[in-house]
C-alpha cells in the first residue's frame, strides 16, 4: 500500500504563521522530512513515535541533495506511510516543491500541496515594508537571488525585471548582493533607490538594514549581514519608518525559555508572544495523578467533616474537581466549608466553579496566608489541605500549632520531565535563548537536572542568558542551587513575570 505525501509550506519562520491545513499535515504525518528554514518548534506538534528527517541546506553545503531527498520522500511513502514533507515559506516559491511533486507523479504516489505563507510577502510585512502600496506601486515581482553571477548567460532578464515593477522582492540573495546591485543599477535603476535586507524575519533574531543601491553594499558590509535575507528594493521600503511595528513591541528579540508543565503554559506563551517575544516550551516537570490515589480519595470522601478546605495552586482546584466528578461526589458536600487561597489565580479557579474565598493574602505566599487565617481559624477546626506531593510545609505545620485537626492530602504529584533537554542545551549553547523563566522551585531543580542529564555545565551555559522568577522562594531556590537571578517579579503573577520581563 502506497501512503500520502503532503508538500507543506511552513511560512516564513514564526510558528504562529503556519496554516491551520499545514498544522494537520504535521500532526497526521508519520515521518516529517523538515528543512532549515522550517522552524523546528512546529515539530513538537507531531505525534509521539513520529520519525523527524532532517534534510536542511545552506546556501553553500546542502545536508542531502534535491535528488536525494526526492528519493528519500518516495522510499517512505512506499512504505505505506504519511509523509509531511515540511519547506520553509511556500513549497512551490524557489521551494522545489514542483520537483518534489513531478517526483511523487512519476512514482504514482499521491500528493496534496499545502501552501505556506511566502517570506516575500510576510518578512517586508514583519519589517513595516507592505509589498504594495496604491501610493508606490501597483506591481511587485519576486526574483531568485541565488543566480550564480558567474553565469555565461543569466536566467534572470535584468533588461525586463529591473524595470518591469516598482517593487523587486529578491529570495536567497545575500551573498550576491553586489552582482543584484550592479545588475539593476546597470539595466536602469537609480542609485537612489531604497533597499532593505531583513534577516530572519518574523523570527526573534530579526534584523533590518535599509540603505540605497548606492550604499546597502558597504553598510550590509559592515554589519557582517549574513543569509538568510529577503531583499526588498523600491519606494515602499520608505515606509518602514513609519510602519514598523513588531520592532516596537516590548518583548521583541528575546527568545524566552518557558519551563513550567504544558498543561499550565499556555497563559504564559500567549502573553509573551502578543508582546513580541517569542516562546520556547520546555516543561520541565509533568503533572500526574497522585502516588497515593486512595489517601486522596478517602479524604474527599469524607468532604461533609471539614471547616476549611485551603488551595495553594490552581494545580490543586484542577485535579480537586477532576477527582469529585470521577467519584461522582456532589459539590454540594463543600457546604459546612469555608475556602481558602494563595493566589490570585487560584481564587480564579476556585471562583469559576462558583466558590468564594474567604481568605486572600494580598502576597501569594503560604507565610501570607496563614497571617490572614490566625484570626479566622479555631482551634480544633477540621482543614483540608489538597496539594502537590512536593509543597511546601510551612502552612499545614503552622495551621497544627494553632490548634487544627489538619488532613495533608497530594492532590497531584510533579515529575521531573527532561525530554527535550538536549535540544534545549543546544539552543543554550548557540546562545539562541535570552531569558529563561521559572515559576516555582521545582521548575529550578528540574531544568537543572534535565540540562546536567545533557552536560556538566549547566551553570556556564547561563551565563549570557537572563534568569527570571515569579517570587522570592523561587528565586531564593534558585540563588541556592547556584544559579544567578537578574530579576524577581514584585507581583507573584504570570502577569508580574511578563511585566519584570518588559523591564529586562
Amino acid at each position: 500500500m502506497t501512503g500520502l505525501v503532503y508538500l507543506v509550506g511552513a511560512g516564513p519562520g514564526d510558528p504562529g504563521l503556519i496554516t491551520v491545513k499545514g498544522l494537520e499535515a504535521i500532526k497526521k504525518a508519520d515521518v516529517i522530512i523538515y528543512d532549515r528554514l522550517a522552524n523546528p518548534q512546529l515539530l513538537k506538534h507531531a505525534r509521539p513515535g513520529t520519525e523527524l528527517i532532517y534534510v536542511g541546506k545552506l546556501p553553500d553545503r546542502h545536508t542531502l541533495k534535491q535528488e536525494k531527498i526526492n528519493e528519500l520522500i518516495v522510499e517512505k511513502a512506499k512504505e505505506g506511510k504519511v509523509v509531511t514533507r515540511l519547506k520553509g515559506g511556500d513549497p512551490f516559491i524557489f521551494g522545489r516543491g514542483g520537483e518534489e511533486a513531478e517526483c511523487c507523479v512519476e512514482e504514482g504516489i499521491a500528493f496534496e500541496v499545502v501552501p505556506g505563507i511566502t517570506s516575500a510577502i510576510a518578512v517586508p510585512a514583519y519589517a513595516g515594508i507592505p509589498v504594495t502600496h496604491r501610493n508606490y506601486n501597483t506591481s511587485f515581482t519576486v526574483v531568485t537571488g541565488h543566480e550564480c553571477p558567474k553565469k555565461i548567460k543569466s536566467s534572470v532578464r535584468w533588461d525586463k525585471v529591473t524595470l518591469a515593477s516598482e517593487t523587486l522582492v529578491f529570495l536567497m540573495g545575500v551573498s550576491n548582493l553586489p552582482y543584484i546591485v550592479s545588475s539593476l543599477l546597470e539595466h536602469g535603476r537609480s542609485e537612489d533607490t531604497p533597499i532593505a535586507l531583513v534577516r530572519w524575519g518574523t523570527r526573534a533574531e530579526q534584523r533590518t538594514i535599509v540603505g540605497t543601491l548606492a550604499d546597502i553594499v558597504q553598510k550590509v558590509e559592515e554589519a557582517g549581514l549574513r543569509s538568510p535575507a529577503v531583499i526588498v528594493v523600491g519606494e515602499v521600503v520608505k515606509l518602514r519608518e513609519r510602519l514598523q511595528w513588531v520592532e516596537k513591541k516590548p518583548l521583541f528579540g528575546k527568545r524566552i525559555l518557558v519551563t513550567r508543565a504544558r498543561s499550565q503554559n499556555s497563559a504564559l506563551v500567549e502573553k509573551i508572544e502578543a508582546l513580541g517575544g517569542e516562546a520556547i516550551e520546555f516543561p520541565v516537570i509533568r503533572i500526574t495523578p497522585p502516588k497515593r490515589q486512595d489517601v486522596f480519595d478517602d479524604a474527599v470522601k469524607q468532604l461533609d467533616k471539614y471547616d476549611w478546605v485551603i488551595f495553594t495552586s490552581v494545580n490543586g482546584v484542577d485535579c480537586f474537581f477532576k477527582r469529585l466528578r470521577e467519584l461522582r461526589i456532589d459539590i454540594r458536600t463543600l457546604a459546612k466549608a469555608r475556602i481558602g487561597a494563595v493566589g490570585a489565580k487560584t481564587a480564579e479557579a476556585l471562583l469559576d466553579r462558583g466558590l468564594l474565598v474567604e481568605s486572600l493574602p494580598g502576597e501569594y505566599q503560604q507565610e501570607a496566608l496563614v497571617e490572614h487565617l490566625r484570626p479566622l481559624v479555631k482551634a480544633g477546626q477540621e482543614i483540608l489541605l489538597p496539594r502537590a506531593n512536593i509543597a511546601r510545609k510551612v502552612l499545614p505545620n503552622e495551621l497544627a500549632r494553632m490548634g487544627c485537626h489538619v488532613t495533608e492530602v497530594d492532590a497531584y504529584d510533579t515529575v521531573a520531565d527532561a525530554t527535550e533537554a538536549s535540544e534545549v542545551v543546544k539552543l543554550l549553547q548557540e546562545g539562541a535563548i535570552h531569558v529563561i523563566t521559572f515559576t516555582s522551585s521545582s521548575t529550578v531543580r528540574n531544568f537543572l537536572k534535565a540540562v546536567r542529564s545533557v552536560t556538566e555545565e549547566a551553570e556556564a551555559l547561563l551565563a549570557s542568558t537572563k534568569v527570571v522568577c515569579i517570587g522570592p522562594i523561587t528565586a531564593q531556590t534558585a540563588r541556592k542551587l547556584g544559579v544567578r537571578v537578574d530579576a524577581t517579579a514584585e507581583t507573584y503573577t504570570i502577569d508580574g513575570l511578563v511585566e519584570t520581563m518588559k523591564q529586562l
